[in-house]
Formats: structure tokens, C-alpha cells, sequence
């Protein structure tokens, strides 16, 4: 009996990036795939823009597209500039054209038509958004064997056009309705086969209308209402007195129907008041490294009790003999994600022995892509880019400080981060103090929820602050919708101005 073959063509998730990336080195062996945290960017920035073919279960088909003003598709570009060093961060919703920046199909597999199902599906949206087409540069792959008989770009394509040469892609494009509008030189110079060059094609949607009105109709409304507590320390005499304070805040957040909470830095260092022994800062490390996986349980369990998103400040985390200072986010699905924090403070290596991290990734939500970075790792903007990359409109910061200009230092990072990258910034402290326990004996902190700053955004770039150095909450009800308004048509719009001709963030080994 023949096997039963089961052919689906559907938007790309996140649970496909393993696939993607898989398929990708089997397509283009010579240049090499996207880094996982490219494909996850090239999702979060444009879902409904990305495809997979899938055959029996495995990805053999994949479609990346954004989509993108008429002026900036229609002239001169290199693939690099026009997608944000292929995270798709150009992606522009007020856009005409449909910006097709990837399609590929796994060359073992012949007679599934994949390549044809997967511009069915971009022609589909195009028509459903109400696009004028698609746009894209293709690749002429047999270039480079021709080039001696043909002697440029244009003979090659002419002789293409007329089947005098075979080029499988071109000829695909061509039989598939697109048109040819031009040559783009230099598009990827990494692609040798093509000599780095590209032919520019289009296809017209031909029941596009201009109506100008309802291309710029209003976003949807969507808002995510966040939580930032600033927590304080005090002596405490169990886990299961300081349990009953972490789930306090939780209720708080849950009665104010809230989407995520966040805890400060180390707050779980409190723990070490129920002995309240004066002892060596690296055997107290030690000691709380051991609370780790009641920890973990308990943040999991308050999460889907009270149906919301918890960000559990961090915690002293012992991972491959090395101490971490690690955040644990409970999601309200029942998922545990954890994130090392990069840059440990020279306190934290003196007196602690913390070790840094090596990886920054953002988490998947119920409420879109977010990221968190640990106290000192605002202060490094390569890091929040990176996660904008990915597709983060939320960033949250637990953080630890002293004084009153360790505070600043944070303070005025995450602002920065907010304003540099047009997302939103929730930053969480400790106040109060632990006289017996190293390193955490006087706090200073004001915890604040920060936003872009431009007209349609809180005055002076600040959804909500609490009082310094009082134990309270602070609460922020943040629009995606404008954001992303303001990305595209702010006074001024820092993610698409970047100029990444010049300049960029490559992560190594992502």
C-alpha cells in the first residue's frame, strides 16, 4: 500500500525556525543559513508575511516578504539595506508592495509544485491587503557559467526571455506572471552564483484599487497592561513568608487584569534573612543557588493561578558549575523560559563569583515578542537591538542598585532604549534594606514604565513611575498600535532611518 503523503502549505511559527533553519543550509550550501535569531526576527516582524511548505511533517519550502513603500522598492536597493540585514525590521504596515526577500525549496524534493504554492499563497495576501503587487530581486543562478558567452546582465535576460538560455528561477518568475523592471547590481554580493547580482521583478495585483482611504485607515487598538513592582527588602523568617509576598503581587497584578508583572533584580536575595547569618558572599551565593527549582515551581504556579505573565526579577543560578545571574519568565500557558543576564557588574564578579551569560534572545508571549535584560545589560545598546531585531516592541529590566547614580546609570539607559528603538522599556527595583546580607544592604530605586517619545506617547517619555524608595506598584497600559504608527509615520522613525549601509549588530554564533 502507498504511503499516504500529507502536503500542507501555511504561515511560518516559531516552532518552525528549527525547520527553516535546517532547510536553508540544504539550499544554499556555499552562502550559508540565516542564524536562528534572524529566522525568529524575520517572523516576529511580519507573520502574516512568511510561509513554510511542509511535507510529512518536514519543512521543505520556505517564503519570507514585508512589506514596503512604492519609492523604496521600485529603485536601485541591495537586499541588505531593504531588509534590515534580513530580520525584515523594514517592514512597513502603511506600505504599498509586498517585498518578497526570501523563497526557497529543498532541492531533493521535485514534482510538489512548491515554489508555485508558495507565491500562490504571497499573490493571495497581496490581494487580501489590498497591495498594489509583489516586488522582489531574483536571482539568475546560471549567470556566473554564461557570463563569458553572453557578456552582461541584459543579454543573459534577454536570452532567458526568449529560451535561449535556461535559468530555473528566472524562468519560473517569468512563467508565473512576474515582469521584468530592471537589473539590481550588487544586490547580495554573497551570492556568487549570480555574481552578486539580481534581476528586479514585479507582478501587479490586478484587482488593486487606489483608494487611498482605506490603505491608511487606523490601526487596531491593542493594548498590554503592565505591572512593575518595586519590592522591599526586609527580614523575613521562610520561603513560605516570602512565597505569600510574591504571590500578593501577583494577585495585585491579576486584579488590575494585567498582562505581565515584573519583580526586581536578586529580590530573591531576601531569602537569606531567614538564618540571618553573617557569612561569606560566595558561600551565600551558593546558598541561594539551591532555592533555584522552588523558585522556578512557584513563579510557574502563580503564573497560571492568576493568568498572568510573570517576569521574576532574577535569581542565583548554578548552570554548568558556573554561577549565572538568571531571570526565570513564567508564562500564563504553563511555559519556563530563562535568560542569563551578559554583563556581570565588577561587584557582582568580586564579591558573588557571577559569571556572565552568552545569549540574548527574545520570548515568545501571548502578547507578541518580548525581551529581558538584567539590570547593568541596558547600559549596552548592542543588546536591545539584537532584540529588536527579532521583533520585540517590549523590553523588561529588573534591576539592583544602591544609590542614587547606580539608579541613574539604569535609568537613563533604558530611557535611551526606549526612545533609539521605538519600543516600550518596564523597569523593576528593590528598596528597603538587608543589614547582614553582602552587597545588599542599602537599595535605591524608582521603578518606571518608559515609552518613545514623540506626540502620541505620555509626556516626557514616562507611562508611569513609582515614588522612590517606597514599596509600591506602578501600572501602564502600552498600545502596540501606536507603536507601530510611530515606527512608521513618527516625527521621527529611528528603526527605519538606520543606515545599514554603514553600520550594524551581528551577533556571533546566533
Amino acid at each position: 500500500m502507498a504511503e499516504k503523503i500529507k502536503l500542507e502549505v501555511r504561515q511560518a511559527k516559531f516552532s518552525d525556525i528549527d525547520g527553516i533553519h535546517q532547510l536553508v543550509s540544504r539550499v544554499y550550501k556555499k552562502m550559508g543559513p540565516y542564524p536562528l535569531d534572524t529566522i525568529r526576527g524575520q517572523i516576529n516582524n511580519f507573520p502574516e508575511g512568511h510561509f513554510v511548505a511542509v511535507l510529512n511533517s518536514q519543512i521543505i519550502g520556505y517564503s519570507a516578504s514585508i512589506i514596503l513603500p512604492e519609492k523604496e522598492v521600485l529603485k536601485h536597493h541591495n537586499w541588505k539595506n531593504v531588509t534590515g540585514q534580513g530580520f525584515g525590521t523594514t517592514h512597513d504596515p502603511s506600505g504599498d508592495y509586498l517585498y518578497g526577500y526570501e523563497t526557497c525549496v529543498d532541492p531533493d524534493i521535485r514534482g510538489h509544485r512548491i515554489g508555485q504554492r508558495l507565491y500562490s499563497e504571497r499573490k493571495k495576501l497581496v490581494k487580501f491587503l489590498r497591495l498594489k503587487g509583489v516586488v522582489f530581486g531574483g536571482r539568475l543562478p546560471h549567470l556566473s557559467q554564461h557570463i563569458a558567452k553572453v557578456k552582461n546582465i541584459k543579454n543573459y535576460i534577454k536570452l532567458v526571455k526568449n529560451k535561449k538560455i535556461k535559468d530555473p528561477v528566472l524562468g519560473f518568475h517569468l512563467r508565473n506572471g512576474f515582469e521584468v523592471i530592471g537589473i539590481l547590481e550588487n544586490y547580495l554580493p554573497a551570492d556568487k552564483d549570480s555574481m552578486g547580482h539580481a534581476v528586479h521583478l514585479r507582478w501587479k495585483n490586478p484587482q488593486y484599487q487606489n483608494i487611498q482611504q482605506a490603505k491608511k485607515g487606523r490601526f487596531r487598538q491593542d493594548s498590554v497592561r503592565v505591572v512593575s513592582v518595586q519590592y522591599k527588602q526586609r527580614r523575613i523568617s521562610s520561603f513560605k513568608e516570602f512565597e505569600t509576598m510574591v504571590e500578593y503581587y501577583t494577585d495585585v497584578a491579576a486584579d488590575y487584569r494585567a498582562d505581565f508583572v515584573l519583580f526586581p533584580e536578586l529580590f530573591t536575595m531576601q531569602l537569606l534573612s531567614i538564618k540571618n547569618e553573617q557569612i561569606a558572599p560566595d558561600l551565600a551565593i551558593k546558598t541561594m543557588t539551591k532555592y533555584a527549582k522552588r523558585i522556578k515551581d512557584m513563579f510557574r504556579s502563580l503564573a497560571i493561578k492568576y493568568n498572568v505573565n510573570i517576569i521574576g526579577g532574577s535569581h542565583p543560578t548554578m548552570i554548568e558549575n558556573k554561577v549565572k545571574n538568571v531571570c526565570y519568565v513564567a508564562l500564563r500557558d504553563g511555559s519556563l523560559h530563562e535568560r542569563e543576564k551578559i554583563h556581570p557588574t565588577p561587584d557582582e564578579k568580586y564579591w558573588w563569583n557571577i559569571e556572565g551569560g552568552d545569549s540574548v534572545k527574545a520570548i515568545e508571549t501571548d502578547c507578541g515578542p518580548i525581551g529581558v535584560l538584567i539590570c547593568y545589560d541596558s547600559e549596552f545598546p548592542e543588546l536591545t537591538r539584537h532584540l529588536v531585531n527579532q521583533g520585540i516592541r517590549f523590553l523588561f529590566v529588573p534591576f539592583l542598585t544602591d544609590n542614587r547614580q547606580a539608579y541613574c546609570r539604569v535609568r537613563y539607559c533604558c530611557q535611551a532604549r526606549a526612545v533609539e528603538n521605538q519600543i516600550y522599556v518596564a523597569m523593576a527595583g528593590n528598596v528597603g534594606h538587608l543589614p547582614r546580607v553582602a552587597n545588599m544592604d542599602i537599595q535605591y530605586a524608582q521603578s518606571c514604565i518608559f515609552t518613545p517619545c514623540d506626540f502620541s506617547f505620555a509626556k516626557d517619555g514616562i507611562a508611569a513611575e513609582t515614588t522612590p524608595n517606597v514599596e509600591m506598584v506602578t501600572i501602564a497600559d502600552l498600545r502596540t498600535d501606536i507603536l507601530i504608527e510611530a515606527r512608521a509615520n513618527g516625527a521621527v522613525r529611528n528603526l527605519k532611518d538606520r543606515r545599514h549601509d554603514l553600520y550594524s549588530v551581528v551577533w556571533k554564533d546566533s
